[in-house]
């Protein structure tokens, strides 16, 4: 990435995006499927416009969220800005769908029967700068907080979801049942644990990856996507996850301070 940007200007590359660098909060939020762009090399994997702006080509309406939780947190925000149909950030470069051949029901003409080499080559080309981004601005940070935002569609291969916020985690529950708890005191909203996904499905690898070996804390966040569908609602709904987010942070550290006094 350039490193022409002042410290307080989004640094862009054709990969990744890190909006607010220098947020001095201790929250990383990583946003894995921003964006629906294919690279005109893929001539469009073989998909029609309506597919590549559905919720196969990217989660609609998460980096609005993002972007504007970036702002309410003072934290950086490391954004994809290729389609996870041409590589899946937040999947194992090991995990076959991180370069899916289907979607919900879609086939992806330009992802079938790739070679290991070109497999490979997407891996390099899409998936390594966005790590790197993601591990740098952990590493530049005191006990941060990894936090990813995603969306999903309300209705998946036929089946209505009526979950509206998913709370996600993998082996460290730790600021997820703390914002699980924050969610059921504050809101009518059908907030869950691991809903509509979980760690089963392999949706948590940049927890896995990035937070769980250093203890830190972490938790992924999924919003139905037609809860954030404009700008007023997307900036409610950063208001809202903004809030619990801060007021878990608060009762973790007060409990961290307590073990101490005891």
């Amino acid at each position: 990435m350039t490193n022409e940007a002042s410290k307080d200007e989004p640094i862009f590359d054709d990969v990744v995006a890190v909006i607010n660098p220098s947020g001095a909060g201790r929250v990383v939020l990583v946003c894995e499927h921003a964006a629906n762009a294919i690279p005109s090399e893929f001539n469009e994997l073989g998909l029609s416009e309506h597919a590549l702006q559905s919720h196969i080509a990217w989660d609609i309406g998460a980096l609005a969220v993002a972007q504007a939780m970036s702002a309410k947190l003072d934290a950086p925000l490391i954004a994809q800005r290729v389609s996870r149909l041409v590589y899946d950030c937040n999947r194992s470069p090991d995990a076959f769908d991180a370069i899916p051949e289907i979607s919900e029901y879609q086939n992806i003409p330009g992802n079938i029967a790739l070679s290991t080499a070109d497999r490979q080559a997407r891996t390099v080309r899409y998936y390594a700068p966005f790590c790197d981004a993601v591990s740098a601005c952990l590493k530049a940070r005191i006990s941060p907080v990894l936090i990813t935002v995603h969306s999903f569609t309300p209705v998946y291969k036929g089946q209505l979801r009526d979950v509206e916020i998913g709370i996600l985690h993998d082996r460290d529950a730790r600021l997820a049942d703390e914002i699980l708890k924050n969610a059921g005191r504050n809101t009518e909203r059908k907030v869950m644990r691991n809903s509509p996904y979980g760690p089963q499905d392999g949706v948590t690898f940049t927890l896995v990856r990035h937070a769980l070996p250093h203890g830190l804390l972490n938790v992924m966040i999924e919003i139905r996507n037609d809860l954030i569908a404009d700008q007023p609602a997307q900036q409610a709904m950063a208001q809202e996850l903004s809030r619990y987010v801060s007021d878990a942070l608060s009762a973790l550290e007060c409990k961290t301070d307590l073990a101490r006094v005891s």
